[in-house]
């Protein structure tokens, strides 16, 4: 179906790039940890029900571990790591900034962990769309404040390399297992490191509220699943720099939501920016003609 496979990035970007919404309504209601283990719990419902109708075959023990695995890392460390540091007062500027690193460190441990080789033209389509981010993000960086901490870095830091890992992970050991029940077991994983979390960090306080509800259902069905589905697809089909390199695009769409849905100022500057990291993505995504 190479129509769909050439939708798949740009859905992608744009699911992805909604996490905002979500977070940004959540947050004021529930503590990060017992936050995303209802959310992750919730998805893992949804995939087992899928999964009696849809999956070809049962993951076995090992497959069912790597899952896990897989989960604990991108969904687990990750978001863990980025809901606690903004949630405890990070700009999400800063947060963001150190997430826009994930393509760069993807395709390094790419490179030594699965032997996956990175071309010079990539090199230079993920350092553009680097800088990108960079000048995207510029506006947003000039804050101060007791957010930017040791503690709060430490957590973006661990949570950039969590995901980076995770994908890593999934490539190597889970392409070919079935998607949804691959998936399904990966929150099952994410769902029990984020259960000690929250017995052991927080008071497991969640408001149920409009706005609450709309993030969980948000952050469940847009991007737990469909936007995850998609990250699995482009995993098992790609190659990680070219993939990797797609999140480059996020804090751009992002700024233009947020333009268009709440006002925020999108300056000459935010443009130049994404246009160079729309850039740097087709260097990095480009493949050679066929002769």
């Amino acid at each position: 179906m190479p129509d769909f496979n050439r939708v798949i990035p740009p859905l992608f970007v744009l699911l992805w790039s909604t996490g905002f919404l979500g977070a940004r309504y959540a947050m004021p209601w529930a503590e990060p940890f017992t936050f995303l283990g209802v959310r992750f719990a919730l998805a893992f419902a949804i995939l087992a029900t899928l999964m009696l109708f849809l999956s070809k075959r049962r993951l076995n023990a090992h497959q069912i571990g790597t899952a896990m695995i897989a989960g604990v890392l991108i969904h687990g460390v990750y978001l863990g790591g980025v809901f606690w540091s903004v949630h405890n007062g990070l700009p999400a500027g800063i947060s963001a900034l150190i997430a826009g690193m994930q393509p760069l460190v993807t395709a390094l441990m790419a490179m030594v962990l699965l032997g996956e080789r990175v071309t010079s033209r990539q090199w230079v389509g993920l350092a553009a769309g680097l800088a990108g981010v960079l000048l995207v993000l510029w506006p947003k960086l000039g804050v101060s404040g007791t957010g930017i901490n040791s503690a709060n870095l430490i957590a973006s830091a661990v949570a950039l390399i969590g995901i980076c890992a995770g994908t890593v992970w999934q490539k190597r050991f889970a392409t070919r297992d079935d998607m949804i029940a691959n998936t399904a077991w990966q929150y099952v994983g994410a769902a029990i490191l984020m259960g000690l979390g929250s017995m052991l960090f927080e008071t497991q306080s969640f408001t149920v509220n409009g706005e609450s509800l709309f993030a969980l259902a948000w952050l469940t069905l847009v991007l737990s699943i469909g936007a995850i589905f998609l990250l699995m697809r482009m995993i098992r089909d790609g190659e990680m720099a070219s993939v990797s390199s797609l999140f480059y695009l996020v804090p751009a769409v992002t700024a233009i939501i947020a333009w268009f849905l709440f006002g925020e100022t999108l300056t000459l500057l935010q443009l130049a920016g994404m246009a160079l990291a729309t850039f740097g993505v087709a260097l990095a995504t480009a493949r050679k003609r066929s002769a």
